[in-house]
């Protein structure tokens, strides 16, 4: 193996990865897992899950399930109390809600938080004094972090707030050699977006807006995460990678 290849073997690392029963967290989850990690694939639903770990192994992955309700603290914390050394967390369940402002109540916007900003955050909180050293966090972002349409403001809120918190876990948990970096995806086709994927007015704004074109697939997120989880990225911290086919960057 060349040392370039090396950086990026994950054998003998532990990772979990939540919201990986389907779409972009079970691509997440399979990528790391072939890539020779220790996967605990995260899950509500314990039959989904259990089909995905099925399948990860199938293909010759390490994979076991972890059946947790983020927004659960108690449930949240016995869980992650099983869980031994760590190497790499990658915080990729989410929540969205897509209604206008005047729709929304507070507990609307809570609920969304509770998933997408607290979840994280706790998770780091619990797991990281348990991490080894070179210790790995990615947080699962979006490109409605930094940029916003209407009909979308709690998510949006959410998602940016996640940046945020990103750039501080960073700054604090440096110290101890642990990177925290984001990945942020634009359009992915998933079994979640499916009636946007059908859309024909969707279709044709991403051929207008997006620089490739076209919806990603599940499996074209995993090489940037792949990367940051990585020793290859061992000098990389703070920072957010769109993965959004240039959407961000055309206009």
């Amino acid at each position: 193996m060349t040392t370039l290849a090396a950086g990026f073997d994950l054998k003998g690392r532990s990772a979990v990865v939540t919201g990986a029963s389907g779409g972009l967290g079970f691509a997440i989850a399979r990528g790391l897992a072939l890539a020779g990690a220790d996967v605990r694939v995260h899950g509500r639903d314990p039959i989904r899950t259990a089909e995905a770990v099925a399948r990860i192994v199938a293909e010759g992955g390490r994979a076991t399930a972890m059946i947790a309700d983020l927004e659960d603290e108690q449930a949240l914390t016995d869980t992650v109390a099983t869980i031994g050394p760590l190497d790499i967390l990658v915080n990729n369940a989410g929540r969205r809600d897509r209604r206008p402002l005047a729709d929304l109540t507070r507990a609307d916007v809570r609920r969304m938080l509770e998933v997408n900003l607290v979840a994280p955050f706790d998770l780091v909180r619990l797991l990281a004094p348990g991490m080894r050293a070179g210790g790995r966090v990615v947080n699962v972002t979006s490109i409605a972090g930094p940029i916003a349409r209407a009909g979308d403001a709690a998510y949006t809120a959410s998602k940016g707030a996640l940046e945020a918190l990103t750039r501080a876990l960073a700054a604090e948990l440096g110290p101890r050699g642990t990177t925290v970096n984001a990945v942020a995806p634009g359009f992915f086709a998933t079994d979640a977006n499916a009636g946007m994927v059908a859309d024909a007015a969707v279709a044709q704004h991403l051929r207008s807006r997006t620089a490739l074109g076209r919806w990603g697939k599940p499996e074209e997120i995993v090489g940037a995460v792949l990367f940051l989880a990585s020793p290859a990225a061992s000098y990389i911290t703070g920072q957010v990678l769109a993965v959004d086919g240039g959407y961000t960057a055309h206009f």
